[in-house]
């Protein structure tokens, strides 16, 4: 099993930044892909930006594509996903997720998941 653990949620005025983090432990040696996804109230999950662990290949959706940052720190089996030019619609609850096999933006193909943390932008 593989437990992932979010973190760096919270408040920021529109315009601003914020870095969330996602901790993996356990059985780490069998995740390559590990990702972000949102949820705002009303809506579906939706996928954010995913990076493959050894090759650093990384997708974003398009509505933050340039805005948000993937990155990897493998040693310490850690992703980050750094927002910035935050938008009110970026609110949401962001989900770690991670899988083996390959990159892929389809939140059902993923295995493990996160409990979530707020993100919340004002205007």
């Amino acid at each position: 099993q593989v437990q992932l653990v979010e973190s760096g949620g919270g408040l920021v005025q529109a315009g601003g930044s914020l870095r969330v983090s996602c901790a993996a432990s356990g059985r780490t040696f069998s995740i390559y892909v590990m990702g972000w996804f949102r949820q705002a109230p009303g809506k579906e999950r939706e996928f954010v930006a995913a990076v493959h662990l050894s090759g650093g290949n990384r997708y974003y959706a398009d509505s933050v594509k340039g805005r948000f940052t993937i990155s990897r720190d493998n040693a310490k089996n850690t992703v980050y996903l750094q927002m910035d030019s935050l938008k009110p619609e970026d609110t949401a609850v962001y989900y770690c997720a991670a899988r083996s096999g390959w990159l892929t933006r389809l939140s059902y193909e993923y295995d493990y998941w996160g409990q979530g943390t707020q993100v919340t932008v004002s205007s």
